[in-house]
């Protein structure tokens, strides 16, 4: 691998903008396909405004409208395209997968690696888990509100120099990045928010962090899902620090309401990751005998809420 190591991002978002534009500072070729903005970005790049960045324009090195227009397999395929049923994320990568290709999942969900990995067996997987507020504000225009740190690792155990080597130009790029020799366990644990709080937020019309833990009922009603994603995660081989629930509310108080990925796809009209974030868990305590009556319920109504939508 180069001193400047090539880099494809596939569905390059608010996401993929906000890490492609810190790669691409740190020196790595970045290219984008994007297919709803190719037209913006390939003429002014992408605005991003961040008040932890600078408000800065991202000139990626190519811009592309499909993943086949890539004439040479990248170093690192970034992935960071919605998990959805019926979306073929493989067959999406694969004309730019080459041998040597490191793909990187920066991804919501639980158990979205095993797609990947029976598709490319013999390249390197590299799972993130990204904790960052971001969102497109339109065509080629970003707003990195905060945070925007990445847990990442080899998928299923372990570290590798691939890992260490893009974690290194992320942060020379700025960003808040460290290495985790059991990413499944750190799924698990950002699950114990996702799975609740992104689904119950559409329960209501849109509701925010804050108007979900309004009363004391409400956080008791979080609370109790939460802790059973732990139950679940635990069964799995994975189990949490006991106090990680609270201190998830606690953090989750202590921040201004805000509205989950979730939410905003709900408002937007947009497709939203009930499977891979709720569903992949319901049927996992299933599969493990965890009694889930909460999840099992939030899942249920998130289930009927979507399909009202269709």
């Amino acid at each position: 691998m180069s001193n400047s190591p090539s880099i494809l991002i596939v569905g390059a978002g608010a996401i993929g903008a906000l890490y492609g534009s810190a790669l691409s500072r740190s020196g790595a070729r970045v290219g984008v396909v994007c297919r709803s903005d190719f037209e913006q970005v390939q003429r002014d790049g992408y605005r991003i405004a961040s008040k932890l960045l600078g408000d800065h324009v991202f000139r990626p090195h190519a811009v592309l409208r499909d993943v086949a227009a890539c004439a040479t397999p990248p170093d690192y395929l970034i992935l960071t395209v919605k998990v959805l049923p019926g979306v073929d994320r493989a067959a999406l990568i694969r004309p730019a997968v080459g041998p040597g290709t490191v793909i990187v999942l920066i991804e919501n969900g639980i158990d979205i690696e095993p797609e990947i990995t029976a598709a490319f067996p013999d390249n390197e997987l590299l799972s993130a888990l990204a904790f960052v507020m971001v969102s497109r504000t339109a065509s080629g225009e970003i707003h990195h509100q905060s945070l925007g740190s990445l847990a990442m690792g080899r998928y299923p155990a372990g570290a590798t120099p691939a890992g260490e080597r893009l974690v290194s130009l992320l942060k020379a790029g700025q960003i808040e990045c460290r290495l985790t020799d059991n990413v499944v366990a750190a799924r698990w644990q950002k699950a114990v928010w996702n799975a609740v709080f992104n689904p119950i937020s559409i329960l209501g019309g849109v509701l925010d962090t804050e108007a979900m833990l309004r009363t004391e009922a409400d956080q008791a009603f979080i609370r109790k899902a939460m802790n059973e994603v732990c139950a679940v995660a635990a069964a799995d081989g994975h189990p949490m620090n006991p106090k990680l629930v609270d201190r998830m509310i606690a953090d989750t108080r202590a921040l201004p309401g805000y509205k989950t990925s979730m939410a905003l796809d709900y408002e937007n009209g947009r497709p939203m990751e009930i499977e891979a974030i709720l569903g992949n868990v319901v049927r996992a305590g299933q599969r493990l005998n965890v009694p889930i009556p909460a999840l099992e319920s939030v899942y249920a109504v998130a289930k009927m809420v979507e399909g009202k939508r269709a």
